[in-house]
């Protein structure tokens, strides 16, 4: 390491979410602090934890000289875990017999951003509102679609 040299504060992968996403933070993270070729590659490790973390300590020594090797290795091991939800499931998605309504909202927007297919938000919204739960109070389902216009309204102004 150079003399003086800070490490950036990584954003940590446990092997689940985006990897490319990761990749992503990671460079611009080291970017950001002048990180560049083999220092990114003795970095990587300080952005990983869980199962991720377990991948890198059990790579074969010797096996990674250059960021682009670590990165092609990283994606190859963590890419094609990635869920990909069909239109199908996200249609067939219904809330829990006990789930409050905005913990639904959460779980179904969750699964619909790993969906391939594109959706508008009115097709979203009436989708997700297709797997409700009618037995609930009226109050209830008015605050859940509150908080989630005014959550889409937020994440638009962003």
């Amino acid at each position: 390491m150079p003399p003086n040299y800070q490490p950036p504060k990584f954003q940590q992968f446990d092997g689940k979410g985006n990897p490319r996403q990761h990749i992503a933070h990671f460079v611009e993270t080291c970017n950001n602090a002048g990180t560049k070729g083999d220092l990114m590659v003795k970095q990587f490790v300080r952005s990983l934890k869980g199962n991720a973390f377990d991948w890198y300590t059990d790579l074969e020594s010797g096996l990674i000289d250059t960021w682009e090797q670590l990165e092609r290795e990283f994606l190859n091991r963590f890419y094609s875990t990635r869920r990909v939800v069909s239109m199908i499931e996200l249609t067939n998605t219904r809330q829990w017999k006990e789930e409050l309504v905005i913990d639904y909202i959460h779980r179904w927007r969750n699964l619909s951003l790993n969906c391939r297919d594109r959706l508008t938000e009115t097709s979203a919204l009436d989708m997700c509102i297709q797997g409700m739960h009618w037995g609930l109070e009226h109050t209830t389902w008015n605050l859940a679609l509150r908080r989630l216009k005014a959550h889409h309204y937020l994440c638009k102004s962003q």
